[in-house]
């Protein structure tokens, strides 16, 4: 997959999924203020990988803000079983403390088929953290700690989502057309 299709697929699921679907209330003002960074790691290595995140934590806590709040590190080459991808974001998060990005700095993650624990491969509810590849977010520790002051009742997000997504159902996240490749 080539970087300007990935970044493109990745936008138009922020667009349609996570902003039009309100799963996450806090993306829409920096979205529409241009405050979300879009970065491609081309390569199938996630040993690369790593070293993408490292280059994109340094650059995001170097820019104010108001410039640039959060970063989406989008691998569309690499990691594409999920287990391994759960395993590769924990010796991310790890790497990530070692060099100086603990309370500075969050790591969330999606995947194309990302499955809660316990939970059936094909249950909706999974759509929450789906994207169409494997991608790492990178927070800012005290934009997420704004937000969440200023959000009532931050914590009933998740159980709202999944709401949202099993009234939705599996025909219409497909309809969503958020997945790789997906016609704009």
């Amino acid at each position: 997959m080539k970087a300007p299709q990935a970044e493109a697929d990745t936008r138009r699921w922020l667009e349609r999924a996570v902003i039009g679907l309100n799963l996450c209330p806090f993306a829409k003002a920096v979205h529409v203020h241009g405050q979300v960074h879009y970065a491609v790691h081309p390569d199938d290595d996630d040993a690369g990988l790593l070293d993408a995140l490292l280059h994109e934590a340094e650059a995001l806590v170097a820019l104010p803000a108001a410039e640039r709040d959060t970063t989406l590190l989008i691998a569309p080459n690499t990691l594409a079983d999920f287990m391994d991808f759960n395993d590769f974001c924990g010796r991310a998060e790890r790497r990530l403390a070692r060099a100086g990005f603990d309370g500075v700095l969050q790591l969330a993650s999606f995947h194309p088929r990302f499955q809660f624990g316990g939970s059936d491969a094909e249950d909706i509810a999974n759509a929450t953290n789906r994207a169409p590849y494997p991608t790492l977010h990178l927070l800012r520790e005290e934009s997420v700690d704004r937000a969440v002051e200023a959000f009532p009742d931050a914590e009933a997000i998740y159980g709202r989502n999944i709401e949202t997504l099993e009234r939705l159902g599996a025909a219409g996240w497909a309809a969503l057309d958020v997945g790789p490749g997906s016609a704009a």
